[in-house]
Formats: C-alpha cells, sequence, structure tokens
C-alpha cells in the first residue's frame, strides 16, 4: 500500500511528539490511526485497546464479517470495506425512546446476530443497544468499537462496554470519540489484516 506524503509527514509529527513504542504493535497501530485522524494526542492516554481484541477484529475481517455502523459519517470514513447502516429506515420510539440509532442496531442485529464487527462512532444510545443485546444472548459480536462522543452517556456506555466478560471491545476512556475516530480505528485492523 502506498503511502501519500501528508500521511507520512503525520505519522513522522506524531512520532516526535509522541512515544508509543512501548505499546504491541496491533494496539499501537489502531491508537496511532485514531491520533492520526483526530489530532489529539489525549488519545494515546485515554484509548482502551487490547490485543486480544485487535486480533479478533482482524479475525473477523478477514473472514469478511459484517461492519455494521451507527452512521453514516462513520460509514463514510471506513475506507475499502463495505458497511451496514439502517439509521436511514429506523424510527424513534414513543417521545424519542428508544431512539433511532438503537432502532437502527436492533434491526441489524436481527440481519446479523453472531460474528459481526459494530463500530459506534456517534450514538451512546446505539452502544448501550449493542450492549444490551449483547448481555442477553441476542446477538454475538466479533469486535465492538465503541467511541461514541458526547457530554450524555458517552463515557457511561465505554465503560460498560469493556465490564462485559468476554466481549472484545475497542473503546476510550472519557467523553471524546467521534465517526472519524471510530472508522480510524478499523481502519487501522483493515491495514493490519
Amino acid at each position: 500500500m502506498t503511502t501519500h506524503p501528508i500521511e507520512s509527514e503525520s505519522y513522522r509529527i506524531l512520532a516526535s511528539r509522541l512515544d508509543l513504542s512501548g505499546i504491541d504493535p496491533g494496539p499501537r497501530a489502531v491508537i496511532e490511526r485514531v491520533i492520526h485522524a483526530s489530532a489529539d494526542l489525549e488519545f494515546a492516554t485515554t484509548m482502551v485497546v487490547e490485543q486480544s481484541a485487535v486480533d479478533a477484529g482482524v479475525a473477523a475481517l478477514r473472514a469478511g464479517a459484517p461492519i455494521i455502523v451507527d452512521v453514516k459519517m462513520v460509514a463514510a470514513g471506513i475506507s475499502g470495506r463495505q458497511t451496514v447502516c439502517l439509521l436511514d429506515s429506523a424510527e424513534a420510539g414513543p417521545g424519542g425512546f428508544p431512539t433511532r440509532s438503537a432502532m437502527a442496531v436492533r434491526a441489524a442485529a436481527a440481519l446479523h446476530p453472531v460474528g459481526a464487527v459494530w463500530v459506534i462512532g456517534c450514538a451512546p444510545t446505539a452502544l448501550v443497544e449493542v450492549l444490551d443485546l449483547t448481555k442477553s444472548g441476542a446477538i454475538s459480536p466479533a469486535l465492538v468499537i465503541g467511541l461514541p462522543v458526547g457530554f450524555v452517556g458517552a463515557a457511561e456506555s465505554k465503560a460498560t462496554a469493556r465490564a462485559i466478560p468476554g466481549l472484545h471491545t475497542i473503546t476510550n476512556i472519557g467523553e471524546k470519540g467521534g465517526s472519524a475516530v471510530a472508522a480510524a480505528a478499523l481502519n487501522a485492523l483493515s491495514r493490519l489484516v
């Protein structure tokens, strides 16, 4: 794969500002790509990426697992892979709950209950729905990239994801996240395939 000169320069600058050499190569690749996409060095200390999650994600992508995203902005940032986003056809429940994002997750879960890679970068309610479906046994994800952004529910949903035994997750600590960050994490895994 040919690297664009701007990307090479970006990684050179990142390396001059931050030493990530003590991190295993798989997790480091994810963290670097997230920092590259966001220009936010704080992700170096807030990302939570285990080698087992990287391995699970790479294996799932190699096997052609479906990639389910919460919003089109996440899909737009994912390079070279088909994604599933059912937000356009989703309708919120009475009073807005469950949200459209949660309803889209429910619809996607019905289509892909086993082995999908879930990439959540916008809506904490989408991540909560993925986690509820996982805890109930309705779905069995290969990997959950949970990086929603926001002041309401984002940090809490990511903490909940990390607390589910046996669930492979890539998350961060705190309110930061977003579509570009979530897509970057998936793109890092794609480069490892």
